[in-house]
């Protein structure tokens, strides 16, 4: 019996720690291309009053750490290019609409993938 409990409890816990996997870290700002830092600055300007950069977190909207790295966004999307470009620019639920260029949005999106 007692075998079995520690078993059990052992693979629980395998479970919990494969399943906890912690995200990739960001890329350092001084390694940014010069493309990132202006899509850095697209972020600052519309998107950091309502989501963190470098955590998972919530704020108003989700925290972006990976973002661009995991298998799904919140909404549970898959996170390419098209689905990133089609919530920013028409928004999704609470998060509104944000009117950016073609080149602030190649910015942001470049960006975005350093998180």
């Amino acid at each position: 019996m007692r075998t079995r409990t520690i078993l059990a409890f052992v693979s629980m816990a395998a479970a919990v720690i494969l399943g906890c996997r912690s995200l990739p870290p960001s890329k350092p700002e001084s390694q940014f291309t010069a493309q990132e830092v202006r899509g850095q600055q697209v972020y600052k300007a519309y998107c950091a009053r309502c989501h963190y950069a470098t955590n998972t977190h919530s704020l108003h909207g989700p925290g972006l750490q990976a973002i661009t790295k995991v298998r799904a966004m919140p909404s549970g999307a898959p996170p390419t290019d098209e689905r990133m470009t089609a919530v920013i620019l028409r928004g999704r639920n609470m998060m509104p609409a944000t009117q950016l260029s073609d080149d602030q949005l190649s910015d942001l999106l470049a960006y975005l993938k350093t998180l």
